[in-house]
């Protein structure tokens, strides 16, 4: 008897590419729940311009993990940095929430609803927005720990920050789109992790962070636990994402731990 032959799962798939010159049109408008970018005299009369979350090291949201020890940090060029951190505990655990406005700012992020707009800082001109469907395993496989391309039964911790800022546009018809966050206070030697649930037609903007010695706290986030709220359904597998990021030769600092991470579910609005 021939063995089953499977369909290959979707890891991550680039749909569409398109340019964002940020001087031309350095704001983002969340237009009906679809990005758009312009001059600020494009925007329409009735839309509301928000002012972009600060990093508040005073602000402090999810799970809390201390972190004894920094293992290890490893440069690797030209990409960046990366950095093991040591946390306690047998597993992490991202509580789920609603990308609230509250709660992104918790973690320097600035939730754009539509009819809203924010202004992007970039240190480079030209950006690109992606659209992307992300498969529900894109998350698990790790670039850290030497296995390769194999599809794991565990994710890890993997937090990320940039010279670059990201717009992450919710445009999934069916599902919310995930993305998971931290923030880590070094001196404090703690970490606090979520996952932000930003519903459908919503978006969110994270400025650029280069690395700054002596920082308070470090605001850090990952989106390839994208399609998360496809867990459980049968159908679908997979979310369609809008993207905006630096995709050739941005610099990136990675801060990664091997134990196993816990991420539920939460229930659609």
């Amino acid at each position: 008897m021939s063995e089953p032959v499977f369909n290959t799962p979707v890891f991550i798939q680039e749909i569409n590419e398109i340019s964002v010159d940020i001087v031309d049109a350095p704001f983002f408008y969340n237009d009906g729940g679809q990005p758009a970018y312009m001059r600020q005299d494009q925007l329409p009369a009735d839309a509301q311009i928000l002012t972009a979350a600060r990093s508040n090291p005073a602000l402090a949201l999810g799970n809390e993990y201390a972190v004894p020890e920094v293992i290890g940090v490893k440069q690797t060029p030209p990409w960046g940095v990366e950095t093991q951190l040591g946390l306690t505990g047998q597993e992490i655990v991202y509580p789920p929430m609603w990308a609230t406005r509250e709660a992104a700012a918790a973690f320097g992020i600035t939730l754009v609803e539509p009819g809203e707009a924010v202004e992007i800082t970039s240190p480079v001109k030209i950006l690109q927005q992606i659209q992307y469907d992300y498969g529900v395993f894109a998350g698990h496989w790790s670039p850290y720990q030497n296995t390769g391309m194999n599809l794991l039964s565990v994710v890890c911790t993997d937090l990320e920050h940039h010279d670059f800022p990201h717009v992450f546009a919710s445009t999934d018809p069916q599902f919310p789109l995930v993305i998971s966050v931290g923030r880590y206070w070094p001196k404090q030697n703690k970490i606090r992790v979520a996952d932000l649930w930003v519903p459908q037609g919503s978006a969110l903007y994270i400025p650029p962070m280069p690395a700054l010695l002596g920082a308070e706290c470090i605001d850090l986030h990952n989106n390839r636990n994208s399609a998360r709220a496809c867990w459980g359904d049968i159908h679908q597998s997979t979310v369609s994402t809008h993207t905006l990021l630096q995709n050739q030769n941005g610099f990136f600092y990675w801060y990664w731990n091997a134990k196993p991470t816990v991420h539920s579910h939460l229930v659609h609005r």
